[in-house]
């Protein structure tokens, strides 16, 4: 494989799952133990949604009923490469705010299981991937609230 040059970020899609205050994003443990967005890589040619939907069909098993056109987030973060630890990438991600049918998901690798966190919770979690803690310094529940009537 061909390295990155230090001018290319990697782009990453991720869902921003609400829980029912809007004051809580969901996160999904991999198999490995870390916690991670749900998403993954943008591919060449596609639209964020369509990589979006794709993702969170195939790591969850659960069907996408929404995504917003615009995103709620853009942020980026150095990590490791999942392929060579030793290595580490610049990623870009771009949250875009989903909903999902329901949350009964099926097991895969890269889902053993469902939680909705806030900073607090993150704080408390022993392997976090970085993008996860990044977006919970960022995260505001203020920009998510309902508009009341």
């Amino acid at each position: 494989m061909n390295e990155i040059p230090n001018c290319f970020y990697r782009v990453s899609v991720k869902a921003l799952i609400l829980d029912e205050s809007r004051t809580k994003f969901l996160i999904v443990k991999e198999d490995n133990g870390f916690w991670e967005l749900p998403g993954g890589g943008l591919d060449w040619g596609a639209t964020p949604q369509e990589d979006l939907m794709r993702e969170i069909e195939e790591e969850m098993g659960l069907k996408t009923t929404q995504i917003a056109e615009q995103p709620s987030y853009f942020f980026t973060v150095d990590q490791e490469r999942r392929s060579d630890p030793s290595k580490r990438m610049w990623v870009a991600n771009v949250l875009y705010e989903t909903k999902v049918e329901n949350l009964d998901f099926t097991p895969s690798d890269e889902c053993v299981e469902l939680m909705f966190a806030d900073v607090d919770d993150i704080k408390k979690l022993e392997k976090v991937f970085p993008n996860v803690v990044k977006l919970a310094e960022v995260f505001d529940p203020a920009q998510h609230a309902v508009p009341k009537e």
